[in-house]
Parts: structure tokens; C-alpha cells; sequence
């Protein structure tokens, strides 16, 4: 039926929007010692790092850096530059930029640059001691950065060259045992300690697959050298080294001007007693955008391409990291004056900071489609259009958002989202039954404004039967100890701790302890059968505990990143759902903030956005936090952030990108162009031809956004990317478009059905409109924008040329729900 004027009526969709688009928590480093002298005009901004020096012992040592600011914000490393002096030179030598004790006392370190003066305070203790050479502390930190136990080499799980060590060193006392004990004196020459394989392997005395690590005249060659010596000395079990409590890296953030341009970073770890240690040489650098800040293992960035890097220093079992923005040199930038509430200001602030100009807010046309899919899922009708772009009032926008959030369809929607997430489905174990009465507790938490807090803890505390308190489901659909551990850590705090179940994270804090210390939170859960054999009862059983692999110990429970609480007596569950949503939970509120953001603005500030980790940044953190900040303010009303971010100039940008902003993907100059979802796009389109669906548990009638089970699909919806619920991860929903989405389009039933069945254009033609008036109706039934007269023109001709006016009409209907403009956001 579709064929005279189908191509024809395509080549006139201009998709002028889509046509135009691009295509496109670390430890908190202590503030700096800023400039003593004040007169910004006359002297220069100089920031020393660290902004202390502790020196304990002979052993120890400490590099400094000072970085100029101008008033640009490019920042500039004068560290070779600046004049060092030293108050009392008797209690500290300076060799170069390190310093190094000689008596104990305090002192200051002085920097003289350009006018400005800054003084950092120094304190030596035990400046005469010289303590033993230690495995853990001291010999453990030069395998991890000769890269030895890595996964490529001897971290490998089956080990190299019949060689293994734990990866990353999570277990030093298996390493010590295995660099000793195995294959007798020849890994270790106590009789001749400069003869020790492990020694010639590692400076190419002799042949080595991994090549040679370090050089004669290196302290790491100087320090194994001085333990083989020492007799390989274990740490005693009650004399243990002081473990790292944090990695500071410095610069904070740098600014980089230029191609070529360098800036030094030093890495300082802090022990639990106190002392601190330059671990500069010792840390493993790594960037995640070597184009545009390459960094070596000496701590080096080199400036390259413009855009940003996060660079990165890994030391024990510690990662932190810190901005790099990369600038051409001279680059001509007119700041615009930031207005608009505070997700504007900080977005504006990091889009000057990269000197690049926003794009202009989009039409009313543009922004009444956009914000009415993003909160309802549907839509706008003619009647709201019409409405809506006529209406004069200067803040009609704002009054859009608050009628838009009042709908049901806004509660639906959410509740859709974290049914994906908390993988609601139905299975051999769980009963459809179950499955439906858990998503419609779900859909009633939000429909009730039911915070959002509230729900988790509810959630994850719940007792009792899988029908009577629907919430329980949520331990029949994941029954394992280990995973469900690992999904309320991603779900919640959007954080992926499966690389710690069998070694320390290489990327992240995370830690073997810290994940089976989170996993014993749900070691003590217990299900018995229901009277109903279709139901189960969840409750908590008091015993059972979760072992750690190395050792068979018992882990008690501890929260990530916290403390382990007293939970004698107590559900477990109960007391970690606690922890979990408190506004002090670092992870909780920024995490959720970051799901919504990235719902409403096409890509989180961290993305994905269950991946948040030290090696994965946000890409303006002083908004990441904000917005969690924020939900905790609001007691975690969804409605409130969303009312925030919608009424953000950020939101309402243009999808078309200028000159500055072309290439940028990151920081929200310009919108996002987005593939509408699956389950919208199959609402969008019943709505717009007037038919009806039906799915399994639902009336005639019923959305797809509204489906329970997660076993309940389409062909059009699993075409599209409806998520099959079988993981947490966000990732299952995909919005990318595919050739099998445009070839249903365009010969499946769903479009050529719908326009049937509907008689959109038969009940337009009965009201006696003109082709002319139905092309404009069809127009803004679909695409939420009248046609330009270059449109109304040719589809006219089109419409003329068929058989009948109703046959043209239909092809002009079928020619919009197949254009790129209706399948998208924008």
C-alpha cells in the first residue's frame, strides 16, 4: 500500500535538528599552602604541594612542586623556576626538589616566585633512625611497580614462566613464601644475595621474559639488594608495617597550556601512624587520555591534544587521581556571562574552564517534545502543542515541567527503570505472580511519592512472604550470598566490587576484605516454602557466615569504604540498608543523582553510570557531588531534581553544536541526540495512530512502560533494546539504533498495522480537513513541530499524485513514523 510517494516523502524530511547534531572518589587531597602575599595584580598565585613535609627517619625523603595560577586559570609549573631556601638548614637538606632529614626539629620549606612568597611547614623525627628493610612495605611496593604481578606477568592466575604472585600483591604472606621458598637458593642466593635470580631477572643479567624492570643504580635494585642481604626478613605477625590509610596526588587539577607543555605530579601515601612517605617512585601512573595528557612512571604529564585527562597514581591498594585540561596555546576566549540556576553555574564554570561557548537554548518547539518523552514517556497531543507554543508567558516552561511531573506517567516510568535494575522477571523460581505483585509495590512507591531512601531501606530489610510483602522478591531473584551483595553495591551506589572477590581491585580502593566483609551484610538470610506453594518467606535465620578465600577467616560485616558495625543481635540487613541511605553516604545520593541526570541529559556525569570508581571519574565532579547533595536535601524526592535539571539551560540547549563545541561529548554545551527506548517508543507510537496493545497480566490498552514481568516482550521491543532483566547492569537497556530496528520500521507490521488500525488519517479527512491541514496535524502529532513550507509544499504534490488523498496521506503518516526525527529525542 505504501509505495508511490514513500521515498519521495522521506527525501523531504529534513530532520533538520538531527541533521545539524555533532553525532556526537578518592581520598580528598589536603589544600594547598597558598601564597602568603596578597596583591593579585602585582604577584602571581603559587601553590606549593605538598602543603606539609613529615620526615621520619633516615630512610625517608620528600619531592615538592609549586604551580603558578593566572588569572586565566592555566596553571604553570615553576617548580625549576622558584627560589627554595630553608629557615633552619641544619635540620633538612635540600638536594635539588627533594628534601631529605638531618637533625629532628621543625622548620619551614620557603618558595619565592615572581613577588609571591609561600612557606610549608616541616617536621623531622627520628632523623638518626635507620629501621630495617621491610617485605610488605618496602620490597611488595617495588614488584607492584616493576609491574611483576601484574596480570600479565606473575599476577597472572596460573602465574609466568612457573613463577606466581598474588595479583597486584593482595597476599604478601603467599609472595614471601613463594619468592623464598620455591626452587630452593636459586630465586634466592642468601650465600651470594647479588646472584639471587629474582635479582638478575629483574636488571637483564639473564634472560627474562618480562625484559628487564629496573637499572643497577635504581633504589628499587638498591632496596632488593638490601633485603637479600638482611637474610629476606619477614615482617613478624606482631610487628607489622603501619598499613596505608591514603594516597594524596598533587596537583589537585592542572590546567595545561600548549602542546609540549609539562606538569610534575607527586604521589604521598599516609600511614595509620601518622608518618607520611613520597611515593612518587613508587606508584604506578596512568592516564586515561594519553592524547591529550600522556603521563610516565616518573610522575610527568606532557600537554597534547585539547581536552581533558584524569591522570592517575596506584599505590598499595589505593587510587587516586587528579584533572588534567589541555589548552592550545593563545587561544582567543570571550567568557559569556553564566546565568541560570546552580547545575548552570557549575556547568558553565567547567565549559570555561575548557574555553569552550554553549550552544543557544532550543525553540519551544524543541524543548516541549523533548521534556514531555523524558517525563511522561508519550508524546506532546496537537492540543498541548498549540497550547503550549502560543502561550506567552515568559516562565510557560517551568509551568510545562510542573504539569508534566504531576502525571502518572512520571511514577511509571521510574518505576520501569529500577524494575530493570532490580531484574524483575519471572522464572522457574519466582512466579509470575510474585514478579507482578513486586513491580506493582514498586510502581505504588513511587506513585505515593514514597522517598526514595525509604523504599531501599525497605527493600533491602524486607521480611516475610514473597506475596504478602512483595519486596522480599528481591532475595528469590537472586538467592547467591556473593552476588547479591555485589548488585545492591551497583544498584545502589554504583559501584562494580566483582573484581575484588578474587584479588584487590587494580582500578579502585576496593579490596578482597572489603568485599567479603560487605558479602557477610547477607550471609544470614533465610527462605522456607510458603503455605502457597508458588510463595516464598524470607526472613532473617541469625546465623551463617561469609569466609575470605585466603586464609578460610570470617569476615565480619563492614560497610565499603567504612567501618564494621556491631550488628550482635540484629538483621544484618537491617543495619546496612541504614548505613546505606543516610544523607552522609558518599555513595548513595550521587550515585541515584547520576542515574537521573544521565536519564534526562543522555550521558551521566559518571558513565556508565554503575561504574563509578576512582578510574572512571566524573567529568564535572563539583556537579557529581552537588546533585547528591542535593537529593539528600530534598529527603530523595525524585521530582525535585528532576524539576532542577529540567529547568537547567544545560537540559535546554539546542542539539545543534558551534565551532568551541564540536568536538566536546562531555560537559553538556550542547544537547544530547537520543534513540528513544523501547518501551516509549512503542507508547509514542500507539499514541500517535491511535491503536491499543496488549501484553500478558494487562488490559487492552495497557503501555508497554507498565509490563511487569521482565519474561513479557515483543518482538518490536526486543527489536529496540528492551532490557531482558537477567543482570543489574544499566547497560542491558541499549538505545542504539541497529539495522534490524530500521528494517522493522520500515517493513514490519507494527507501522503499517498501526496506521490501519488507528484511521488517524480516514478521522482527519472525516472532519473535513484539507490535505494541507492533516499534513500539519500529522506533523506535529509526530515530530511536535509544523512542516517548513518547502515540506508542505512537495508532500502536498505527493499527496495529489496518489491514487486517493486518504492513500497519500497514510504515505506521508508512514514516511514520518520512519524518519530519524520521530525515532529520536532531540
Amino acid at each position: 500500500m505504501f509505495g508511490n510517494v514513500i521515498w519521495a516523502a522521506l527525501a523531504v524530511m529534513t530532520s533538520a535538528a538531527l541533521m545539524t547534531s555533532a553525532a556526537s572518589a578518592a581520598e580528598p587531597a589536603p589544600e594547598p599552602a597558598p601564597s602568603s602575599k596578597s596583591s593579585p595584580a602585582a604577584t602571581p598565585r603559587v601553590d606549593v604541594y605538598p602543603p606539609e613535609i613529615l620526615l621520619d627517619s633516615d630512610r625517608d625523603y620528600q619531592g615538592f612542586i609549586a604551580v603558578m595560577s593566572r588569572p586565566d586559570g592555566v596553571t604553570v609549573d615553576v617548580t625549576e623556576e622558584a627560589e627554595w631556601t630553608l629557615s633552619n638548614p641544619k635540620l633538612v637538606t635540600l638536594d635539588g626538589t627533594t628534601l631529605r632529614p638531618a637533625a629532628d626539629g621543625e622548620t619551614e620549606l620557603v618558595c619565592n616566585y615572581g613577588g609571591s612568597e609561600v612557606r610549608i611547614p616541616v617536621k623531622v623525627t627520628n632523623a638518626g633512625a635507620h629501621p630495617p628493610i621491610s617485605f610488605t612495605k618496602d620490597i611488595m611496593p617495588v614488584l607492584t611497580r616493576s609491574g611483576c604481578n601484574t596480570g600479565s606477568c606473575h599476577g597472572a592466575a596460573r602465574g609466568k614462566d612457573g613463577f606466581n604472585l598474588s595479583l597486584f600483591g593482595f597476599d604478601p604472606a603467599g609472595d614471601y613464601q613463594r619468592i623464598t621458598r620455591e626452587i630452593g637458593f636459586r630465586r634466592v642466593n642468601l650465600a651470594r644475595p647479588d646472584q639471587s635470580l629474582l635479582l638478575l631477572k629483574s636488571i637483564g643479567a639473564v634472560p627474562h621474559t618480562g625484559g628487564k624492570r629496573f637499572e643497577v643504580d635504581s633504589p628499587y635494585y638498591k632496596a632488593m639488594l638490601e633485603w637479600l642481604e638482611a637474610g629476606v626478613p619477614q615482617d613478624a605477625a606482631d610487628k607489622m608495617p603501619p598499613a596505608v590509610e591514603s594516597v594524596a596526588i598533587y596537583p589537585p587539577q592542572a590546567v595545561i597550556e600548549g602542546e609540549g607543555s609539562t606538569q610534575r605530579f607527586l604521589a604521598v601515601a599516609r600511614y595509620a601512624d601518622g608518618t607520611t612517605r613520597d611515593v612518587t617512585n613508587l606508584a604506578a601512573f596512568s592516564t586515561n587520555n594519553a592524547s591529550t595528557a600522556a603521563i610516565d612512571q616518573e610522575g610527568r604529564v606532557v600537554a597534547g591534544v585539547r581536552g581533558e585527562a584524569f591522570v592517575m597514581a596506584r599505590f598499595d591498594t589505593h587510587t587516586v587521581g587528579s584533572q588534567v585540561l589541555a589548552l592550545p596555546k593563545d587561544l582567543q576566549y570571550t567568557p559569556p556571562e553564566i546565568s541560570g540556576n546552580y547545575i548552570d553555574q557549575l556547568v558553565g564554570k567547567k565549559l570555561q574552564q575548557l574555553r569552550i561557548l554553549p550552544s543557544d537554548l532550543c525553540t519551544d518547539e524543541e524543548f516541549l517534545r523533548r521534556v514531555t518523552i523524558d517525563i511522561t514517556g508519550l508524546l506532546p497531543t496537537e492540543e498541548e502543542y498549540r497550547q503550549f507554543v502560543n502561550d506567552p508567558a515568559p516562565n510557560k516552561r517551568a509551568e510545562l515541567i510542573d504539569r508534566l511531573l504531576e502525571r502518572k506517567e512520571f511514577s511509571e516510568i521510574w518505576a520501569m527503570k529500577f524494575a530493570q535494575l532490580l531484574m524483575i522477571k519471572s522464572s522457574n523460581v519466582v512466579s509470575y505472580k510474585s514478579a507482578f505483585l513486586y513491580n506493582q509495590w514498586l510502581t505504588d512507591q513511587f506513585a505515593r511519592e514514597v522517598p526514595f531512601d525509604q523504599t531501599v531501606r525497605d527493600l533491602l530489610s524486607s521480611t516475610g512472604g514473597t506475596f504478602t510483602n512483595p519486596a522480599t522478591n528481591f532475595y528469590e531473584l537472586e538467592r547467591d550470598t556473593l552476588k547479591t551483595a555485589e548488585n545492591v553495591a551497583q544498584v545502589f551506589g554504583g559501584i562494580r566490587t566483582q573484581c575484588a572477590q578474587c584479588h584487590n581491585h587494580p582500578f579502585d580502593r576496593w579490596t578482597m576484605d572489603d568485599y567479603y566483609g560487605f558479602a557477610a551484610f547477607f550471609s544470614q538470610i533465610g527462605r522456607k516454602q510458603g503455605e502457597d506453594y508458588r510463595e516464598k518467606i524470607v526472613y532473617n535465620r541469625g546465623g551463617g557466615e561469609v569466609r575470605h578465600p585466603v586464609g578460610n577467616a570470617v569476615m565480619a560485616p563492614k560497610f565499603l569504604g567504612g567501618e564494621a558495625p556491631d550488628t550482635r543481635g540484629k538483621d544484618r540487613r537491617e543495619v546496612l540498608a541504614t548505613w546505606l541511605t543516610s544523607p552522609d553516604n558518599p555513595y548513595f545520593g550521587t550515585s541515584i543523582a547520576n542515574r537521573v541526570w544521565a536519564h534526562f541529559m543522555g550521558s551521566g556525569l559518571v558513565e556508565p553510570v554503575d561504574d563509578i570508581r576512582v578510574s572512571n571519574p566524573a567529568s564535572n565532579p563539583e556537579l557529581f557531588e552537588t546533585l547528591g547533595a542535593k537529593l539528600a536535601e530534598y529527603d530523595f524526592d525524585f521530582k525535585r531534581l528532576v524539576r532542577d535539571i529540567c529547568n537547567s539551560h544545560a537540559y535546554q540547549r539546542s542539539v545543534t553544536p558551534n565551532d568551541s563545541n564540536r568536538s566536546d561529548t562531555r560537559n553538556y554545551a550542547y544537547a544530547t541526540v537520543r534513540r528513544i527506548p523501547a518501551e516509549n517508543l512503542l507508547d509514542c507510537l500507539s499514541q500517535v495512530t491511535a491503536t491499543k496493545d496488549k501484553f500478558r497480566g494487562l488490559p487492552l490498552g495497557a503501555r508497554a512502560v507498565q509490563i511487569a514481568d521482565g519474561s513479557t516482550s515483543t518482538y518490536f521491543l526486543t527489536a529496540f533494546g528492551r532490557a531482558p532483566r537477567n543482570t543489574v547492569c544499566e547497560c542491558e537497556a541499549s538505545t542504539d539504533p541497529s539495522l534490524s530496528q530500521a528494517l522493522h520500521l520500515l517493513n514490519g507490521p507494527s507501522v503499517h498495522n498501526k496506521i490501519l488500525q488507528g484511521g488517524v488519517v480516514k478521522s482527519l479527512l472525516d472532519e473535513k480537513k484539507t490535505p494541507a491541514e492533516v499534513i500539519e496535524t500529522l506533523f506535529i502529532r509526530v515530530l511536535g513541530r509544523t512542516p517548513t513550507a518547502d515540506e508542505q509544499t512537495k508532500l502536498q504534490e505527493q499527496v495529489a499524485a496518489a491514487a486517493n488523498p486518504q492513500q497519500g496521506l497514510e504515505d506521508v503518516f508512514w514516511a514520518l513514523l520512519n524518519s530519524r526525527e520521530f525515532v529520536f529525542n532531540h
